[in-house]
């Protein structure tokens, strides 16, 4: 396995502007936010910001809290763009801005992976950004997500984009549930990408554990991809796990079809100083 760091370097609609005691100031357009974020333990560049938004977590571990917004900031949202795609950020009520910034260079690895009419899956795609990143490409996309409102936000983050007409499937599903179908459905894919949560429901109240969960979902990823494949890339945020640990997870389950496994940190380059702020893990499996 090669391990490495993957880094999310600033773009014109996105950028983390300062980082540190506890908190992280990012620009998402014209807004500046504040949030918090335990690794950034040095102290930041500036010790004054100015934001038009913090978001203050509560005392629980459970990740709740609560946005205190400017009245400038639109509570519907408001429209960014990572190269062709265009969609709505918003505050949510989750803490982040509906959509994983650091995830670019994920997005753009396999962009550059994939031909036109490739079938590619997206399981937990969320509100679609990913998936509209490869269709851009001329992938065909099978968009996965238990949550409605996550696939309705990506039909609409479609229209903004004008991809209206791309062959996107949109599923409101569970996505262990989906995956096993599709196996049994005799279905294969040229890449995969998933980004699951650490705990989750499906639509009918399916459990989700990443612990126990993940090494099935991987089987029937496996299952659905051939010696024609081209990848597979698994993040994993706010978990206890050794990117070692998923990235032997990958390569006994892919192993048989050659290639090369990658594992390590997804992390953002700060604008104030460079420094690298790490966000996620990650393993993802290449044919060459």
């Amino acid at each position: 396995m090669n391990l490495l760091t993957l880094v999310g370097e600033p773009w014109a609609d996105y950028g983390l502007v300062d980082s540190g005691h506890g908190r992280k100031l990012e620009r998402y357009g014209r807004f500046r936010f504040i949030r918090p974020e335990p690794q950034a333990m040095w102290a930041p560049a500036s010790p004054h910001w100015e934001a038009d938004g913090d978001f203050i977590a509560a005392s629980d571990e459970d990740g709740g809290g609560k946005w205190h917004l400017s009245r400038d900031v639109p509570r519907g949202g408001w429209h960014l763009k990572w190269e062709e795609v265009r969609f709505t950020a918003q505050n949510t009520p989750f803490r982040h801005l509906a959509f994983f910034p650091d995830m670019a260079p994920q997005w753009q690895w396999m962009r550059d992976r994939t031909a036109e009419g490739d079938e590619v899956m997206n399981l937990f795609g969320y509100t679609g950004v990913g998936t509209l990143a490869l269709a851009a490409k001329g992938a065909r996309v099978t968009h996965v997500d238990a949550s409605k409102k996550s696939v309705e936000t990506g039909k609409a983050n479609a229209f903004l984009s004008d991809m209206t007409d791309r062959p996107i499937r949109w599923m409101v599903d569970d996505a262990v549930k989906f995956a096993a179908r599709e196996v049994r459905r005799g279905r294969r894919y040229d890449g995969i990408m998933l980004d699951p949560p650490k705990f989750g429901r499906g639509p009918e109240g399916e459990v989700w554990r990443i612990e126990e969960h993940l090494p099935g979902l991987i089987a029937h990823c496996r299952a659905l991809l051939d010696e024609n494949s081209k990848y597979l890339v698994l993040t994993v945020y706010a978990v206890r796990m050794s990117a070692l640990a998923i990235g032997e997870l990958l390569q006994q389950a892919l192993g048989d079809l050659g290639g090369t496994v990658e594992v390590g940190e997804m992390a953002v380059r700060e604008e104030a100083r460079g420094l690298l702020l790490p966000t996620a893990i990650f393993a993802r499996w290449s044919r060459g």
